[in-house]
């Protein structure tokens, strides 16, 4: 069965597949839609919880030797497998498609995977997921979209703001969802206005906070590393989740990287900040940062990011504020 991500919780609700198979690259969908299962796991009894990362080489006799015997700790469990990437190569399809054919009762499988592409959809070992169980693609939220998504969360917060409020929200957070939830929650707790109107949205946004991740970003792309410094150092006592931050860092160097490959191409500048929606008030802090970073410096920093985002995941033992800092400072120099 394909349910989109707004028909998972009541599905849920009516009983648990035993499988399901959450793909996507919007990270904040795929955690809400990964922990409504892992709710539900709970209360049915699945009250033991196994994760997988497949990466390397992946040993999937493990995944079907831990689904088909019973635990030590409780009599069902939730087994999760995180991919890397959207393959699972033929091993892993042959796993699947050979567990579903006889699934444990005392096991619910949950896959998350990035996005799929056509020819993964396609395949012989998703239709039997489809077929078995649940598939829930997470497409990502389109600005002309992001204003209706943000009233959504706004009303399940008790709260409500004027279109124009919205809108200078939405500009804010640029498409990043982690931001705009995060600033939702602290709206919730500033103010007990019924009606949120552009003035209030505005000081509550820009005083809710000393440090925020765009400060962040803004005091990477002009190379200032003592004030990145102090406005990461501000975002990790405050609490800021590291997700949403490295998130913020690696975009924008997806950004700078796809800008320095285009001018090497032969590219205006000009008209490829504009390919890539970079604001007019925002360009001069692009052309700051490409001038001092060439294309091979960040493509290290985009593998730095990636084991950042390993340690994150447990992956790596590494301290992930260490590394945001070191993150930090290259993209400062």
């Amino acid at each position: 069965m394909k349910l989109k991500s707004q028909q998972l919780a009541s599905s849920l609700q009516k009983g648990l597949a035993p499988i399901y198979l959450i793909s996507g690259d919007e990270s904040l969908l795929v955690q809400e839609s990964c922990d409504l299962i892992r709710a539900q796991c709970r209360q049915q009894g699945f009250s033991e919880r196994e994760v997988f990362h497949v990466e390397g080489q992946f040993k999937w006799d493990d995944v079907l030797l831990s689904a088909n015997s019973l635990s030590l700790f409780a009599d069902k469990k939730l087994i999760e497998i995180r991919f890397r990437n959207a393959k699972l190569g033929k091993d892993g399809s042959e796993a699947i498609t050979q567990y579903l054919q006889s699934p444990s009762p005392d096991a619910i499988l949950l896959l998350v995977l990035p996005k799929l592409d056509g020819a993964s959809t396609r395949s012989k070992w998703y239709k039997s997921v489809e077929k078995e169980g649940v598939t829930v693609p997470i497409w990502p939220i389109e600005r002309s979209a992001l204003p209706r998504w943000i009233q959504q969360r706004l009303q399940e917060q008790n709260l409500k703001a004027s279109d124009e409020a919205v809108e200078f929200l939405a500009d804010n957070v640029e498409g990043n969802l982690l931001a705009a939830k995060q600033e939702i929650e602290k709206l919730r707790l500033l103010t007990n206005d019924n009606v949120i109107d552009l003035t209030m949205m505005m000081s509550l946004i820009s005083n809710s906070s000393r440090y925020t991740v765009f400060n962040l970003v803004d005091k990477c792309l002009s190379g200032n590393p003592q004030a990145a410094m102090r406005t990461l150092q501000g975002l990790k006592s405050e609490g800021i989740e590291t997700t949403l931050i490295l998130w913020s860092l690696t975009r924008e160097i997806r950004t700078l990287h796809r800008i320095q490959f285009a001018q090497q191409q032969g590219l205006p500048l000009g008209q490829v900040m504009r390919n890539e929606r970079v604001f007019e008030s925002r360009q001069r802090l692009f052309q700051q940062a490409l001038s001092r970073l060439p294309l091979r410096k960040l493509e290290t920093l985009l593998r730095r990011a990636r084991s950042i985002d390993q340690s994150i995941k447990g992956i790596k033992s590494e301290s992930p504020w260490m590394q945001l800092e070191q993150l930090t400072l290259h993209m400062c120099h």
